[in-house]
This record gives C-alpha cells, sequence and structure tokens, in this order.
C-alpha cells in the first residue's frame, strides 16, 4: 500500500457515526504526520438508518481533491447488513484491506473482491467501555482502534489524542477505553 497517499471510504448507516469517526481519523492523521488531510461526507436526503458514506484522504502533501473517494485502499464497514446491499469493494485498490465491525472472523466474510478482510466487533468493544445513549451502542469510535491494528498508519497514540481533542473527560475516556479494545481485539486475514 502506498502510504504517501491513502484513501479511505467508510460505509455506515445515517446516525452511526461514520462521518464523526472521518473527523476524529483525520484529525489523528494530521498527528501522525501527513501534511494534506482531508474527511467529507456524502449522502442525500436519506434518513437515520440509511447507507451513507464519507470519506478520508491522507498525503505527505497537501490534498486538493476534495471529491468522492473512487479508488480506496482501505474500507471502512461500520455495519455488516450493508455487505447485503452495497458491494463495499467497489474501486478498491488491489492491495486494499476492509475493516468490517463484525462478530465473525475474516475467513467467514464474503466480500466481492479479494483483498485483506481485519475485523474487528467494535459494537461488543464500545458496549464494554460503557459507550451507550439511551440504549444506543455508539461504536463509530471504538472501529478507530481497528483502523490503526489493522493498518498500522495511525498509532494508537495518535488516535487517543484525536479522541481527546474530540470528546470532554467522562466520554473521552470511555471512547478511548472502547478504541484501545477494538485494537486489541482486531483480527486480519492473511490474503
Amino acid at each position: 500500500m502506498d502510504t504517501n497517499y491513502i484513501e479511505v471510504r467508510w460505509h455506515g448507516r445515517g446516525g452511526q457515526g461514520a462521518v464523526t469517526a472521518a473527523e476524529i481519523l483525520a484529525q489523528a492523521a494530521f498527528y501522525e504526520g501527513f501534511k494534506g488531510v482531508t474527511a467529507a461526507p456524502f449522502f442525500g436526503a436519506e434518513r437515520r438508518g440509511a447507507p451513507v458514506i464519507a470519506t478520508n484522504r491522507f498525503a505527505k502533501d497537501p490534498v486538493r481533491t476534495l471529491s468522492l473517494v473512487q479508488k480506496p485502499s482501505i474500507v471502512v464497514v461500520l455495519d455488516e447488513t450493508i455487505l447485503r446491499v452495497v458491494d463495499v469493494t467497489a474501486g478498491i485498490r488491489a492491495e486494499g484491506i476492509v475493516i468490517i465491525n463484525s462478530k465473525k472472523t475474516p475467513d467467514r466474510i464474503a466480500l466481492r473482491a479479494p483483498v485483506r478482510v481485519a475485523v474487528t466487533d467494535a459494537t461488543r468493544w464500545a458496549t464494554e467501555a460503557g459507550l451507550i445513549i439511551s440504549g444506543t451502542v455508539l461504536f463509530n469510535t471504538a472501529i478507530l482502534g481497528g483502523f490503526s491494528s489493522a493498518t498500522g498508519l495511525i498509532s494508537m497514540d495518535n488516535i487517543e489524542r484525536a479522541l481527546r481533542e474530540h470528546f470532554k473527560a467522562g466520554a473521552c475516556e470511555k471512547n478511548i477505553l472502547g478504541a484501545q479494545l477494538a485494537s486489541k481485539g482486531t483480527v486480519v486475514s492473511r490474503a
């Protein structure tokens, strides 16, 4: 994977926090030393629960492209059920990786392209960290730990630093714990 220019595409459902996670990841990438970083949502008039996309670009030089990512190196899937309705591997680079919030092992995930797969049960890790509001588990920040572990592009220290910038006090510690648990619980396929 070319680490000088990285494109990331997030797939989630409205209300799951794909846009927020992409923004936090962009900040962590900046802390990691990437000079050009972007985070952008892509959705129309969809409602809560409808598939949404967010994107990131990280580069060693300034990024001037703000269009939708077409050829991602990394795809992050917040909701495994999206795999039934969206080809998350569309346009993915040959050396790409798909990171999925799932209880399954990577070999049990069926995708439409032969790419590496990483899984972490971000929902479980977020629950264990106490990231629950009004009965809803907030797993979008936990999967950032899976991103760190699966790609090695952004350290957990910088994920934590970005989370500290985004959240206050108790919420911050819960989000960091969720990301740490997800990082440790990430399994990556060999393919």
